[in-house]
């Protein structure tokens, strides 16, 4: 019986090690939260886009920023059309990002090449789209946990409640609005928080 406690306990340690030990575990999920620094700006993230070329989001340093989570069979899906008007209307002032995600109604299911396709031909997206990810849950993205911890942030803890809810971040990198699925991108509350 000693001997089958031992084997045992070597399997649990052996494979909780495994198991740390893979990259996209740390990226994602339960352990990330314990990798992220308590002290992070939203400046300290970096993350893969569509084509897995990584970005460091130090360069929008200086930049309003509409981070939103997207989907390819929402009812909301059309704000694509909005969120690349506003793209290339305001581009000079607010830098949007996309980040597909399927947590709502699994109306995310494609892959990032079927999700960077569906972008291209359906709505001629020009604005960054970054690698499908999680954003509420227990695999929550670290850069979602910033989003939706006033820990984190300084105030924020509503987490998107749907497809298509935005975050704005200001010129300094900070946490300054919360937008629902039903404001749209080119919304007046966001025309006016962006100054166009």
């Amino acid at each position: 019986m000693k001997k089958l406690l031992i084997l045992f306990t070597a399997i649990c340690l052996f494979s909780c090690q495994k198991t740390l030990e893979r990259p996209e575990v740390l990226q994602a999920g339960f352990f990330a939260s314990m990798t992220t620094p308590m002290e992070s700006t939203f400046y300290d993230f970096k993350m893969k886009d569509l084509d897995g070329k990584e970005v460091e989001f130090s360069k929008y340093k200086g930049k309003k920023i509409l981070l939103v989570n997207v989907a390819s069979k929402c009812g909301y899906t059309p704000q694509y059309a909005a969120l690349q008007e506003l793209n290339e209307k305001y581009g000079d002032k607010v830098q949007i990002l996309g980040f597909p995600a399927n947590n709502f109604g699994g109306q995310e299911p494609g892959s990032n090449e079927e999700i960077k396709s569906f972008c291209s031909e359906n709505y001629g997206v020009t604005f960054p789209v970054f690698e499908k990810i999680s954003v509420k849950g227990f695999d929550k993205h670290p850069l979602y946990r910033w989003l939706n911890d006033e820990k984190l942030n300084g105030w924020n803890n509503q987490e998107p409640t749907w497809n298509f809810c935005k975050y704005l971040i200001d010129e300094k990198g900070e946490l300054v609005k919360f937008y629902p699925s039903d404001v749209t991108p080119m919304d007046e509350a966001i025309l006016k928080a962006i100054g166009a």
